[in-house]
């Protein structure tokens, strides 16, 4: 599974960081949501920015201590929190940006595709973020 992104229909809107702030923080909190918008101006044009889950995961093998992992289900890669040192190596080896570290949680944040049900995806309302298989 990944989430493909269709630039052109994108309003700038941050519907899908409300409700994935929401869904992953109990809480509308767009600095922590598992994706973001990339804009030139006000008007635009806007791009969500998320993490492109990898096959080969820089993130994942930057990881000193193997705390970013595959989740079988969604084929996601999944940070497991309690493992996360937030030593920052996985932000500096992801491309794309997609990866950022809680430093007052002291863990890494990237998207996990909720679990295989991404709420960006869902709520997306011009289907600028569209799931794959």
């Amino acid at each position: 599974m990944k989430l493909e992104i269709h630039p052109e229909k994108c309003t700038g809107c941050r519907i899908c960081q409300i409700f994935c702030s929401y869904k992953h923080e109990n809480a509308i909190w767009l600095d922590m949501a598992r994706l973001s918008i990339r804009n030139e101006s006000d008007d635009g044009p806007f791009e969500p920015s998320h993490c492109r889950q990898c096959d080969d995961a820089p993130c994942a093998a930057a990881c000193p201590v193997d705390a970013i992992a595959q989740d079988p289900a969604s084929v996601a890669w999944v940070v497991a929190v309690e493992e996360c040192i937030a030593c920052g190596s996985c932000v500096d080896a992801c491309p794309f940006d997609a990866i950022f570290l809680d430093e007052d949680r002291g863990f890494a944040i990237k998207c996990d595709l909720c679990g295989g049900q991404p709420e960006c995806a869902e709520m997306c309302p011009t289907a600028a973020i569209v799931l794959v298989e």
